[in-house]
């Protein structure tokens, strides 16, 4: 390819999912849950940019994100798109909310939610409340954890229903949980093929170590690990299982249409993983072996792994077990060094993140900053390819509407 042949945008993430420079930098805004906009962020950005009457629909109440509007996905010329997208497009699948910071939003009407005295509450389907977002507050925390005191793994798969994380759905959601399931995937796979040329990624989740988390609680699951090792292999293996039937019926359908499909476990932390090398190799190496083998054998898709904090040392496993692409490169973490990971991983596995440091600078420092950040970030990450363009997961609540603008000027003049 010479410079001056313009890809599309499918093409150009594609080129450098297979490490080869596209003719531009990728650019990744709301192609998954981590690399979205906060509701109130979004508002305040469509207001300034003068589109104030686009209606704000927060497709993930957790994390109170929300859908970006193909207006501000051709302004910042993103080149991605997230699967949930061409689901729940009507209005019967909303229903009026109001943000923490009082503005108006629309919610999916199957989320269960309720107003007590100082607080919002989450609601299962048995009527269990599993999330809080206490006033004050800007995203819901897990309220329930049904293995905290004690465990059952025959009840594994009811208790799906009874944690957050899991429980509440984002598009498609409920659509598609009927007899016709697999086709209504299927229909809306190939309709929104049809109508992009952005690069499409399903989220799919498999989340390991962080199941486990939702299910006991952080510290009782990784005090499970060290003290009781084989309980905790048996705990995984259901989960597996789990997980490779849901996988069979949720990627068969979409295969032929779709180009990423994203695994989620945070396996790190700010000063480094939240587990030693020997312990990701003995739980949680050979299960996403398993899983992402299966992936490649039903589909002609690039693997991603959502992986928040500092993991350089779990990369190389992490390569080993069939990862293609990790977002979204905690540049501030230990480890964590742009320069460094691209000298070593840059040609095995594709960097998706890492492009503007959202813990104190997106928020907090002025556009001309973040424009000369992002611009140094690309000189770094671009050359060669494997790399995508995404702020360090999502961009929170408190961000300026400049900064935002800066952010992506910036990236696209690079």
């Amino acid at each position: 390819m010479t410079q001056n042949q313009k890809q599309t945008r499918r093409e150009r993430v594609l080129t450098s999912l297979s490490h080869k420079e596209p003719d531009k930098i990728p650019v990744d805004l709301s192609g998954h849950k981590s690399s979205g906009i906060s509701a109130i962020a979004y508002a305040r950005l469509l207001k300034y940019l003068g589109m104030p009457n686009l209606p704000v629909r927060v497709y993930d109440p957790i994390q109170q994100l929300a859908i970006v509007d193909e207006q501000i996905l051709n302004l910042f010329n993103v080149d991605t798109i997230e699967l949930g997208r061409s689901f729940a497009t009507e209005d019967k699948y909303w229903k009026e909310w109001t943000l923490p910071d009082g503005s108006p939003c629309f919610l999916p009407v199957w989320l269960q939610t309720e107003r007590l005295e100082n607080e919002w509450v989450m609601k299962s389907k048995n009527g269990n409340t599993i999330g809080k977002m206490p006033d004050g507050c800007l995203y819901f925390e897990q309220a329930y954890y049904p293995f905290e005191t004690a465990d059952n793994l025959d009840e594994i798969e009811a208790m799906f229903d009874e944690i957050m994380w899991t429980a509440v759905k984002s598009p498609p959601g409920p659509i598609i949980e009927t007899i016709n399931g697999s086709e209504i995937l299927a229909k809306g796979a190939a309709d929104l093929r049809n109508s992009t040329d952005r690069a499409i990624i399903a989220i799919f989740g498999g989340n390991l170590l962080e199941t486990g988390q939702f299910f006991y609680r952080n510290d009782n699951f990784l005090m499970l690990l060290a003290e009781n090792p084989k309980r905790a292999e048996e705990f995984l293996d259901k989960i597996v299982q789990i997980h490779l039937r849901n996988l069979e019926n949720f990627l068969k359908p979409i295969a032929p249409y779709i180009d990423i499909i994203l695994f989620g476990d945070d396996l790190g932390m700010q000063r480094g993983p939240q587990i030693s090398p020997e312990m990701y190799r003995r739980f949680f190496k050979p299960r996403h072996k398993l899983m992402w083998k299966r992936v490649k054998e039903i589909a002609d898709v690039k693997i991603m792994l959502h992986c928040c904090g500092g993991v350089q040392e779990l990369l190389d496993d992490l390569i080993d077990a069939g990862l293609d692409a990790i977002n979204p490169v905690q540049i501030s973490c230990r480890g964590m060094n742009p320069i460094e990971l691209k000298q070593k991983f840059g040609t095995r596995l594709t960097f998706w993140g890492g492009g503007c440091d959202t813990q104190t600078l997106l928020s907090y420092g002025k556009p001309s900053e973040v424009y000369d950040h992002v611009k140094k970030l690309m000189e770094i990450w671009r050359p060669g390819g494997g790399y995508v363009f995404q702020q360090v997961h999502n961009i929170l609540a408190n961000v300026p509407p400049e900064n935002i603008i800066a952010m992506y000027k910036a990236v696209n003049e690079s």
